[in-house]
């Protein structure tokens, strides 16, 4: 995080507690399933998939999707298509086309305004290491907050009313998807050197 550095960087987080937005998405997680006895990002991955109206990438084993309750203008989530706790649970098939797609999401957003995107990324995985509870209920996803709205030079920042009432969004989750899917899976630098 921190658009000071004209780097990629990344941080390790561990607490002895569940931060807020993990602590919703276990109460949500865990109600969903003791409800429905199955696992709430699959089946909501499930239904995305049905319309294919806000999905951005595939492949076998992932999926980008622009979440309907998106806050950021090109917030994705990128959720595996198969029940994963953790990001250590990955098989290593899994892993090579988890950086497939990474490498087409983040190659589509520099292409979106043709600059560097930047972005802040997170995984959210079961919690680990906090007690016995049987976290089984649970779905590894990783989220993508961009910051750029409508040019690479206009950038979007939470504000009062965004951060403590709702969120100002210009654009459907739809089009948002729409867009991002419409963009080139080859770089714009690549594509301007042939």
């Amino acid at each position: 995080m921190g658009c000071s550095n004209p780097h990629p960087h990344c941080q390790i987080w561990a607490s002895s507690f569940l931060p807020d937005e993990p602590r919703i998405e276990d109460k949500q997680q865990c109600e969903y399933f003791m409800k429905n006895n199955s696992i709430l990002l699959l089946d909501y991955l499930k239904e995305e998939l049905k319309t294919m109206e806000r999905i951005v990438l595939s492949n076998e084993d992932w999926v980008v999707v622009v979440p309907y309750w998106a806050v950021w203008p090109y917030e994705v989530m990128l959720l595996p298509k198969r029940h994963i706790l953790k990001i250590s649970d990955l098989t290593e098939k899994e892993k090579h086309s988890l950086a497939t797609i990474m490498k087409k999401l983040l190659t589509k957003y520099d292409n979106l305004f043709n600059t560097t995107f930047p972005y802040s990324m997170g995984w959210h995985g079961a919690p680990t290491g906090l007690d016995k509870t049987d976290y089984s209920y649970w779905q590894l996803h990783a989220s993508y907050y961009p910051p750029l709205l409508r040019s690479a030079t206009i950038k979007k920042f939470m504000v009062g009313y965004e951060m403590l009432a709702q969120a100002q969004r210009d654009l459907t989750p739809e089009q948002a998807a729409a867009k991002l899917r419409s963009l080139s899976e080859e770089h714009y630098k690549l594509a301007k050197n042939e």
